[in-house]
């Protein structure tokens, strides 16, 4: 692929196996089966599945799972111009179905993952300064010489549409939450569109509750907050209005990759000129098509499975 690409996530990437019995923890005898992840890469999958010219900028390693993750997003059409080679092991995520709404996630990642080492030369300047969608996923900015790249990125957009940030919080990652909380607003500060659960929110902002949340945000120049409330659906809030967007009545088969295929979907609805409640039920329903499925990379829906899914449920 050549050009400047519709959409560009930055991030996480790893090898998955997802655990394939259902409510059996790491202790039981299981199978796995092996796909691609990262939450930042999933989006990335999500879009590029709903027809986007999508990239993500990321590092593996050197060895086969590199390999193996280039030649996967490729096949789903991902552009992997800006998927380089770093120092150490593709990271590698064990996920057990236990509870399979919530499953236990082990990461192995080493002390300094592959994609902690972007620099800010890896994607050109004119790619970050026009491409119509920026997708910063939180964890970009927690580690390494990626955390100071994003935040370069962040200087050079300088706010201009869209530039999502993705709430992707994981405690792990960062030092303490009073760092977390320093950097989260410093980089809601300089994106136009936030997307965050309760928790993530309440470590960006303070607010746990739906609406203020939403109002923090948008009091710090976001044209768009999203605070999604699990079992009660989505928030989604601009400066003049606000709506809720209800859950799609589904059986859940893996809570995993659901948020991804939303900001997917978020991405599509934002390119394509749609309203902020079209967006909003668009998005909550290929979230909830992935939740029906095991894996996330592999199982991003097109078009045509989530408009069946929401024809479903009218």
């Amino acid at each position: 692929m050549s050009g400047i690409p519709d959409i560009l996530t930055v991030g996480r990437i790893s090898v998955d196996l997802y655990a394939q019995e259902i409510g059996a923890s790491f202790l039981d005898p299981q199978t796995f089966t092996k796909s691609v992840g990262g939450s930042p890469t999933n989006v990335a999958i999500a879009a590029a599945r709903l027809g986007h010219h999508a990239a993500v900028a990321t590092k593996v390693g050197s060895e086969k799972l590199g390999d193996y993750v280039r030649q996967q997003l490729r096949d789903w059409g991902v552009d992997t111009s800006y998927v380089g080679t770093g120092d150490g092991l593709t990271p590698v995520v064990l996920a057990a179905l236990d509870p399979p709404e919530d499953p236990q996630i082990i990461f192995y990642r080493g002390a300094a993952a592959p994609d902690t080492q972007i620099a800010a030369g890896d994607v050109p300047v004119d790619v970050i300064r026009d491409v119509p969608v920026l997708w910063i996923s939180f964890g970009a900015l927690a580690q390494g010489s990626t955390a100071a790249t994003c935040e370069q990125w962040l200087d050079q957009r300088d706010r201009r549409s869209d530039v999502v940030l993705d709430l992707d919080y994981r405690p792990s990652m960062w030092p303490d939450p009073a760092r977390a909380h320093e950097v989260a607003l410093a980089a809601v500060r300089r994106s136009t569109v936030v997307v965050g659960n309760r928790t993530e929110c309440e470590v960006a902002v303070g607010e746990t509750d739906p609406d203020r949340a939403a109002d923090a945000l948008l009091a710090e120049g976001v044209r768009l907050a999203i605070v999604k409330r699990g079992g009660d659906g989505v928030l989604l809030a601009t400066p003049e209005d606000r709506w809720t967007v209800p859950p799609v009545p589904i059986e859940v088969v893996c809570g995993l990759g659901a948020g991804d295929a939303f900001g997917g979907a978020l991405i599509h609805g934002l390119l394509s000129g749609w309203t902020v409640p079209e967006i909003g039920m668009f998005a909550n329903a290929a979230g909830a098509y992935v939740a029906t499925q095991l894996t996330c990379g592999d199982a991003m829906p097109t078009l045509d499975q989530v408009e069946a899914l929401m024809d479903g449920g009218r």
